[in-house]
Formats: structure tokens, C-alpha cells, sequence
């Protein structure tokens, strides 16, 4: 599978691990301090061939696709679960995209998003709180499978409504999602 855009990740272990996955290229943030020099190199590179963030299911990773995001609108987002960025090792509590299987990774790439300007939703802040996705003792849990079953990554409550609005999820797509959710609650 060869990758037209070049793919944002966090390290050389990333770019190594999806080098196994996919015919693409890198450019590696080395941290969440991003450079201006890398930066410089990520708006050269969507202007060229058009960029993919795809950093860990972690805070710093979410730092790291708000910052690139900031300074270089316009690019895609594929993102991991938690339970695909872990480590095998038990002992090793790490969540990365080098601990992901080679499936995981190239799921990730074919389902990536584009954000759109932020415009009307279909969603409002009634329809998560009366889904269970905010404010409750299961939200962030149901918050963490929503973002699965939608492969828009794990949020907080204030930024759920806020991707689904960026990533256009529709009021139809977010409704078979909390039925998916629903149903595998109750065969639990």
C-alpha cells in the first residue's frame, strides 16, 4: 500500500513500525515541542503532497496534532485506538503507533479524516448529554468507544461535540454509533 501524503508522527520508532505497513514517507516531530523548522517542513510538505498527522492515543499526541493543526490547516487525521497503540508487554505501559500491528496501522491510513471548517452540526450538546457522553460515571468510557467505532480518536467532553462537528460526522453516522455502543453494553 503506498502513501501519496507525507505522515506526521512523533518519533523513529513510528516511522520505522509504519515503514513496515505502508510504502511512505515521514516527517518526525521528535517530541511535542515541534520546531518551527518542522513545522516549516510539514507546510511545505502538505503544499507538495499533503500531510497526515498520525501521532500516539496520548496526551502529548493530542498536543502534537493540535499544534500541527494550528500551523498548518488543511491536513488529514488518522488516529489509533488506546487499545491498538498498547504495548504487548504488560509491563510496559506505553501506548504508541510502534506497539500497533501492521493491520491496526494501514486501518488507520485508509479510514483517515480531513477536517472541515467548523460549520453547523447536526449534533448538539443535548444529544451527547442525552447519549450518556458527558457528565455521567460511564461518559468517558463511552466517550473512549464512541471515538473507536467513529476512528475520530478518544476526546474529552468538551472536545467530542467540537471533532464530530470538524470531522462532519453526521447526526445518522453519530446515532448508529451510540446503537453500536448500546448494543455491545448490553452483551457485556
Amino acid at each position: 500500500m503506498r502513501i501519496k501524503e507525507i505522515i506526521v508522527v512523533e518519533g523513529r520508532d513510528d516511522t520505522a513500525k509504519i515503514r513496515l505497513a505502508v510504502d511512505a514517507d515521514t516527517i518526525e516531530t521528535n517530541g511535542s515541542a515541534v520546531s518551527k523548522d518542522t513545522l516549516t517542513k510539514i507546510k511545505h510538505a502538505k503544499e507538495k503532497r499533503g500531510v497526515i498527522i498520525f501521532t500516539d492515543p496520548d496526551y502529548p499526541g493530542e498536543r502534537i496534532r493540535h499544534i500541527v493543526d494550528q500551523a498548518v490547516p488543511g491536513c488529514k487525521h488518522a488516529f489509533l485506538t488506546r487499545d491498538q497503540a498498547r504495548a504487548k508487554n504488560q509491563k510496559n505501559k506505553s501506548l504508541g503507533i510502534e506497539h500497533a500491528s501492521i493491520e491496526s496501522i494501514r486501518g488507520a491510513l485508509q479510514d483517515v479524516y480531513e477536517l472541515a471548517e467548523i460549520s453547523e452540526s447536526e449534533i448538539d450538546k443535548s444529544d451527547l448529554l442525552a447519549c450518556g457522553l458527558l457528565g455521567g460515571p460511564q461518559a468517558s468510557a463511552r466517550r473512549e468507544k464512541l471515538g473507536e467505532l467513529l476512528q475520530i480518536g478518544h476526546t474529552n467532553g468538551k472536545q467530542l461535540l467540537k471533532r464530530l462537528t470538524q470531522f462532519q460526522i453526521t447526526k445518522k453516522q453519530f446515532e448508529q454509533a451510540v446503537q453500536a455502543l448500546q448494543q455491545e453494553e448490553n452483551d457485556d
